[in-house]
């Protein structure tokens, strides 16, 4: 098994973001059988923090390539906004809305990426940053997701941010497990169970 080492993230990993997102999309599983257009996923949830927020990537590199991440913004609602001024108007063209299956996942996205949602108010109010967070199962069992969440919210912490949140699929039982062991508790469990956050 190869030495597997945390560094910043860089420009060069953006191939590799890609493919770890569309790898763990599936409740953290393979999704790669999923979806006609295979680097939505990683246009929506992983390369517009590589291109907007660069400083706070962090990776899991195996020695040839990343195989994790960790990414985010200290402040959701100036990120929102500069994601939908500088980075979605270019992906809209590769996605058009009129030539994708209907029902498919790839519709649901696409939708995303054409009418992005927002974080509400109440939630940004008290979690203002928020992050993603995937390893393939190379580096998963190991104590990397638990360095680079330390890395994350020691990042915020010199930053005066005072809370994250994060949202996880409803299936992805282990994630959620993983987020509780780290102190983080649903911001709506009446709405939204799988919408988690803690103070930094």
């Amino acid at each position: 098994m190869p030495e597997l080492t945390i560094r910043p993230g860089r420009e060069t990993d953006a191939d590799a973001l890609y493919d770890i997102c569309l790898r763990t999309a599936d409740s953290g599983g393979d999704a790669t059988e999923q979806f006609h257009y295979p680097r939505l996923v990683g246009d929506l949830f992983a390369v517009p923090y590589l291109r907007l927020e660069p400083e706070l990537v962090s990776v899991i590199d195996d020695g040839e390539r990343a195989v994790g991440y960790i990414l985010g913004t200290d402040e959701t609602a100036r990120f929102e906004k500069a994601r939908d001024e500088q980075w979605l108007p270019f992906r809209r063209e590769l996605y058009p809305r009129d030539q994708v299956a209907v029902g498919s996942r790839d519709e649901v996205l696409i939708g995303q990426l054409h009418e992005p949602p927002r974080q509400s108010a109440e939630v940004l109010a008290t979690h203002s940053a928020h992050l993603h967070i995937d390893l393939l199962p190379q580096a998963q069992g190991r104590g990397f997701g638990r360095a680079l969440m330390e890395r994350f919210l020691g990042a915020l912490r010199e930053r005066g941010v005072s809370g994250v949140h994060l949202g996880y699929g409803a299936n992805n039982t282990r994630a959620g497990a993983f987020y509780q062991r780290l102190g983080f508790h649903p911001l709506w469990p009446h709405i939204s169970p799988t919408l988690v956050g803690r103070d930094v």
